[in-house]
């Protein structure tokens, strides 16, 4: 039937800041969602807190909110803005229980709206963990043993019943939120308090681990109508006991029977059918190895994040037509989009392998637990495509940017036979590398088998791959042998380096189409991905004789991780949807498959490819670009400047050379003391030795971080020798070639720049300013616009350094600059000419485009011509404040202390007409509660005392129970405050661990000289505030601005709330 014509206005709910389990992929969905609603005439209202999306831009929505996710909001908003409906599956879990919670308190039906895409009882049935266990008996479809319980007591008792090792699952969280697989009776009762915990409705499901059975999923579709289709089948490589982010996953199944298959399937179909979910659905299957018995794990009845590889890997896109069936199109009403001649009911069909591999945190967290389970720890994924398993494969490995080019990871090949062969019992980060390096030690594929349950199907492919290499290292490299090397995806530079010998005539790859159909239909808006086959099928698309100085290659940032989030994603489809504008043919380059930039119509073309300077190389050559961008996909396209200019390819924007001035510590500071502008004093070390004679000779504390880095990656602020060694010894066991850089540290205002470059003037929007002094990574600062704190005098300072530098660097384009203000001084920390993380919240709340302009200055228009002006824009009406996200929660043994080292995974937005009210926006859409009373814990540095007494009066005067350690509390006590001394942990009773355990404390407020290391008791304290989730404020700037916004007079009912577009 036709679209639903009662349906006039939408309210799509986002689903806030990224967090480990909920990522990128519903910027993607909820962007599509949006385009596919308009298209049809509907109002749109959005409502998100993450300003860091394409999904929060301007042209996206008719209204866009940029608050937080929180009940009260919603309905004031519903109020506000009377949509007829919501669409409620395309905000992930976040998007999901908002809209449960509204339907269930009868706000929806007081307000006449209703939901689309799934009814409140379809997703009770799949996110109640005892209705679907319940639903799922009713249609004969199998279940895990298990119960639903509401206590540890319940949880331990149906242990004992079932047996040791059990999952916990919580319901209605995100990415296994929560969740674990218990060994023993002591893990159980932590992993259960923590998912009770976790769950909005305080439910968790006791699972009998089957571990070992391997883990399918499928995701179908179906409409009103009762028709459905299975979108894409995705196979584990990991059995089930590995979450599925944090698994290896192939598409299609590969390990599969037909019978087997065809059961699934068949199973998936009547799933959905009976759940009547009108959209996107994901099942995941269990399935044993050696039979046909299997078990249905869960169903998402919404976008999900297998949703979003599931689309890139088939080309078919989901959310977009899932939003069409919402709003009462069918299946064969709505046309395939990339091919143009199909409908939707068509089953995608793939002649090709796609392997998608996370992307985990664990090289910037050194002392975090590198075990993986059931809780999700992946930040980010890449997703490679080939004609085989063994060739995509290798592009996945390659493009997840772990340093490696091929399966040899050296901490894995350092390793001693012993050290490997125990390694394999374990399920970590660097399992696949360990596998493989048995492999060609001998291990047997058998042994490994029985040890991991991973399919025999999969070993032998690493062994094909284990084989190959062998025989480039013994063999003379004959013309068969290089063409087969290079058919299993063995880059060039790796075949010169095993074979020892360099490869006189080069094999080029061909790219091949995703179409969507295997090519049985031609296909208007393809994609493609590099092979080594007969046929180029680019060869249709690319006229190399129509407008050659008018093809520009963008390329993208790469998977998500921390320190190079989805912001540069933005940035990447910003440039592309400029370039487009002023008539280009614009090609984009990227793998990661949960972005708007790898959605099939964003460019004229998409290359699925990794990010390397060889494949980018291939690229350009079938390409032949007037020239490349590589200022907006952060240090992922940043380093292929270099090689591409080599190769004789134009950069668009500021050259290579000044990138490398800005970064390469010697010349920059040559550069600074030309133009007569104030640094740390600092120097430059390559050994610990040294190290430590830098540090005493500038004073401590000191800023001590490698060269060239991102995201602040291994960066700590020392406080003496012992510091400095333990860091020297960290840093030099990875081999570095670059060196240590130790500056004095200063702890002054830090205010960061963003501005646009056309070589002769430069347009800075607005300057921000962070609460937390430098010391702290700006993503990981709470950061205001405008900057309030600023003297005319230290502002106009500000304005021609930053003139100064962009100018003498020669850039066009976009550049980054952080200062600190200190002693009414301007020290300038940082200078990235490219794009940074505060482009898209700068750009949306001074509403000037900032990629857009930089793009056309890239393409030689000059920033007097655009309307905007030169030098600072005067600031607008309102205030914004960013606060940043974190997922601790996920990442086990990591210090919640920060520092230089960047920690957050993602950022929400405040804007409201006054300071305050824009910050208790921010930190109330950022996760906390604000309560108004309780306990607060502190505990700080000594060299933190002398401003603690500000702090606690703050908390006293709301009437909050102060307890304090012993230091701490001896300076509140001379400062007139009442508190409670309480002792450290392991020093007595009540302590800091004891208060926390008995509910007493709501806010812990602890800083300290030293942390990381998870055993020293500052770390435990904080750890435990995490996984009782208590807010740990681990800086007196933040615990200020914490304590000024619970004075004030706001709640959910009365901030103002802000529609940007009227901005």
């Amino acid at each position: 039937m036709p679209k639903n014509k009662d349906i006039k206005k939408v309210l799509v709910i986002g689903s806030g800041p990224i967090v480990i389990g909920q990522a990128a992929e519903f910027d993607y969905a909820g962007t599509q969602a949006c385009e596919a609603l308009r298209q049809d005439g509907i109002e749109v209202v959005l409502v998100n807190s993450n300003p860091a999306t394409i999904m929060t831009d301007k042209n996206v929505a008719d209204k866009i909110y940029i608050e937080p996710l929180n009940l009260e909001v919603i309905k004031r908003i519903i109020k506000e803005e009377k949509p007829d409906s919501i669409l409620s599956t395309l905000g992930g879990q976040t998007g999901l229980t908002l809209s449960m919670q509204l339907a269930k308190e009868g706000f929806l039906k007081e307000q006449g709206v209703r939901l689309l895409g799934a009814n409140p009882e379809t997703i009770d049935k799949a996110e109640d963990r005892q209705l679907f266990k319940d639903t799922m008996e009713e249609i004969g479809q199998p279940c895990i043993p298990s119960k639903v319980v509401t206590t540890v007591e319940d949880a331990a008792a149906f242990t004992k019943e079932i047996g040791l090792p059990v999952i916990i699952r919580p319901a209605f969280t995100l990415g296994g939120s929560g969740g674990g697989i218990a060994e023993t009776m002591d893990e159980l009762l932590t992993i259960a308090h923590s998912g009770i915990m976790q769950s909005p409705i305080n439910q968790i499901l006791v699972e009998k681990c089957i571990a070992g059975w391997k883990e399918i999923e499928f995701e179908v579709m179906r409409d009103s109508k009762g028709n459905v289709i299975t979108v894409c089948s995705m196979e584990n490589f990991d059995p089930v006991g590995v979450h599925t982010g944090d698994s290896i996953v192939i598409a299609p199944t590969v390990t599969l029977s037909d019978k087997e298959y065809q059961m699934l399937r068949s199973a998936a179909l009547k799933i959905i059918d009976t759940l009547k979910v009108e959209g996107g659905c994901n099942c995941q299957f269990a399935l044993h190895p050696n039979s046909f018995e299997y078990a249905v794990i869960e169903v998402n009845p919404r976008v999900s994040r297998s949703s979003a590889l599931a689309s890139k890997a088939t080309g078919y896109p989901i959310a977009k037509v899932a939003t069409k069936i919402a709003i009462g199109y069918t299946l064969d009403e709505i046309q395939n989009a990339v091919t143009k001649k199909t409908s939707a009911c068509f089953e995608p069909a793939l002649d090709y392998v796609v392997v998608k591999m996370p992307k985990w945190p664990f090289d910037k967290f050194v002392y975090a637990e590198r075990k993986i389970g059931t809780q999700m720890k992946a930040t980010g994924e890449v997703m490679a495509i080939g004609q085989t398993f063994e060739e995509a494969l290798m592009k996945a490995v390659r493009g997840a940017e772990l340093g490696i080019l091929d399966l040899n990871m050296p901490a894995v090949t350092e390793m001693t036979d012993e050290e490997c062969g125990n390694a394999i019992h374990r399920c970590d980060d660097r399992r696949l590398f360990v596998l493989y390096s048995a492999i060609k030690r001998g291990v047997s594929l058998e042994k490994i088998h029985e040890i991991t349950k991973i399919d025999l199907w999969f070993l032998n492919k690493l062994k094909n791959i284990a084989a190959m290499e062998k025989e480039l290292k013994d063999d003379f490299l004959r013309p068969e042998l290089y063409r087969a090397a290079r058919k299993m995806g063995f880059l060039n530079s790796v075949i010169e380096k095993l074979a020892r010998q360099k490869i006189s005539e080069p094999l080029s790859p061909v790219y091949k189409m995703v179409d969507t159909c295997a090519a049985e239909f031609s296909a208007e808006t393809p994609y493609f991905y590099a092979s080594f086959d007969e046929e180029n099928e680019t060869r249709d698309f690319i006229n190399y004789n129509k407008l050659p100085n008018k093809r520009v290659i963008v390329f993208g940032s790469g998977p998500i991780r921390i320190g190079q989030g989805i912001e540069f994603d933005y940035a990447s489809v910003h440039c592309v949807w400029a370039l487009k504008k002023k008539g280009f043919e614009v090609i984009i380059v990227n793998n990661n498959p949960e972005t708007v930039s790898t959605d099939f119509d964003t460019a004229d073309r998409l290359y699925f490819e990794p990010l390397t300077v060889e494949d980018a190389l291939n690229i350009c050559r079938n390409e032949r670009p007037y020239g490349v961008v590589v200022a907006f996909g952060g240090q992922t396209a940043i380093k292929l400047a270099k090689s591409l200019e080599k190769a004789g390819i134009r950069i668009m924007g500021t050259r290579n050379d000044s990138i490398d001035l800005a970064e390469d510590r010697e010349r920059f500071d040559d550069l600074l003391e030309r133009l007569d502008i104030n640094k740390p004093r600092g120097y430059t070390v390559f050994s610990k030795a040294k190290a430590i004679a830098a540090a005493n000779n500038l004073g401590y504390p000191v800023l001590v971080r490698p060269s060239y880095v991102l995201g602040g990656q291994n960066m700590i602020i020392a406080h003496e020798d012992a510091d400095i060694a333990e860091y020297m010894d960290i840093i030099l066991s990875h081999e570095i070639e670059n060196p240590v850089l130790i500056d004095k540290y200063l702890g002054g205002i830090e205010i960061e720049v963003d501005a646009i470059c056309d070589g002769e003037d430069i347009l800075i929007p607005g300057i921000m300013e962070h609460v937390e002094r430098a010391g702290i990574h700006s993503g990981d600062s709470i950061a205001v616009y405008p900057a309030r704190n600023l003297s005319p005098r230290i502002t106009e300072i500000v304005v021609d350094y930053t003139r100064s530098l962009a100018l003498s660097l020669h850039t066009v384009g976009l550049v980054n600059i952080q200062y600190v203000v200190y002693q009414n001084k301007v020290f300038v920390i940082e200078v990235n000419p490219r794009s940074s993380r505060t482009i898209p919240y700068i750009s949306k709340v001074t509403n000037i485009p900032m990629i857009d302009l930089a793009t056309r200055v890239m393409t030689g228009e000059k920033l007097k011509d655009m309307g905007y002006g030169t030098g600072l824009h005067k600031p607008g009406d309102y205030i914004a404040v960013k606060v940043p996200v974190f997922s601790f929660e996920k990442l086990h043994n990591v210090d919640t202390h920060l520092g230089p080292e960047m920690k957050s995974t993602g950022e929400v937005l405040g804007i409201a007409p006054n300071f305050r009210e824009a910050l208790y926006k921010g930190l109330l859409a950022a996760g906390y509660e604000m309560k108004k009373g309780g306990g607060v814990l502190i505990t700080v540095r000594d060299t933190d005392k002398p401003e603690i007494a500000d702090v606690a009066k703050k908390f006293a005067a709301l009437d909050f129970t102060i307890y304090a350690t012993h230091g701490t509390s001896a300076v509140l006590t001379e400062a007139g405050i009442k508190n409670i001394c309480v002792e450290k942990i392991n020093e007595g009773n009540p302590n800091c661990l004891t208060l926390i355990n008995d509910n007493k404390i709501d806010y812990i407020i602890s800083t300290s000289k030293k942390g990381r290391i998870p055993t020293r008791s500052c770390v435990i304290m904080r750890r435990k505030a995490v996984e009782l989730a208590i807010p740990c404020l681990t800086s007196i700037d933040t615990a200020m601005a914490m304590a000024d916004s619970l004075k004030s007079a706001f709640t959910p009912e009365n901030i103002t709330l802000v529609d940007i577009n009227t901005i």
